[in-house]
């Protein structure tokens, strides 16, 4: 099934299955794909699935669409075709395509629980994203980040990407990335003020530390690193 694979500044942050004859694009809530940001038109693009053929069309959209760094009007995506709209790069992959496509390459969505959760009360949802590490790397950076406050306090996610996610996309997100020498974290998108044992967290990566207190849209998690 085809799909776009979401990332800004080479962070992945959403995985979307295109499972509609048509997918929108845009700034605006009510679109399928969600990008808050200010260079993204409210309706940006659109992705029209024939068969198993899928074709991007540019709504007239104020900064315009670009796949593989060529404006584009419409035009058929190929798999590994890259679509840029302001900073924000998404890759299309057509599974039907080809059979070997980065077989060492796995992505999670969203769970539908964590999905669910009301932004208003609980906690950011916990996106697993990214690429699966080898079990020497797991063996020697075990870590988790665990929900203080809200309605899932006491919940755990195992950081088993080199980069995980958290928050709700399009509302606030922060990723951490798991490198040689330890866990980063760094603000992706959106407001939330994050912060790092009360001090802000920029686009710049921080590194952490066991019983480091991360808050994220009001929300308090725990870093936790065996």
């Amino acid at each position: 099934m085809p799909k776009m694979i979401v990332s800004i500044d080479g962070v992945v942050i959403k995985e979307v299955q295109l499972t509609k004859d048509k997918t929108t694009l845009g700034r605006r809530p009510y679109n399928d794909i969600v990008i808050d940001n200010l260079a993204v038109s409210g309706e940006h693009a659109v992705l029209q699935m024939l068969g198993t053929e899928v074709y991007l069309e540019d709504l007239n959209s104020t900064n315009g669409t670009y796949v593989n760094g060529k404006a584009a009007k419409k035009q058929l995506l190929q798999n590994g075709d890259t679509v840029e709209v302001g900073k924000y790069k998404i890759k299309f992959v057509n599974e039907v395509a080809t059979d070997n496509f980065e077989k060492t390459m796995v992505f999670k969505a969203e769970t539908a629980a964590t999905a669910s959760m009301p932004s208003a009360v609980s906690p950011p949802p916990v996106f697993p994203t990214g690429v699966s590490a080898n079990s020497a790397e797991l063996d020697a950076l075990r870590a988790s980040i665990k929900v203080l406050s809200g309605a899932a306090a006491g919940r755990e996610v195992l950081l088993t990407k080199v980069v995980t996610t958290i928050g709700k996309p399009g509302v606030a997100v922060a990723a951490i990335t798991r490198r040689q020498r330890g866990f980063f974290v760094h603000h992706v998108e959106g407001g939330g003020n994050p912060t790092l044992n009360g001090a802000p967290i920029g686009s710049d990566p921080l590194p952490l530390k066991n019983g480091d207190l991360v808050e994220l849209a009001g929300t308090q998690m725990q870093f936790v690193q065996a």
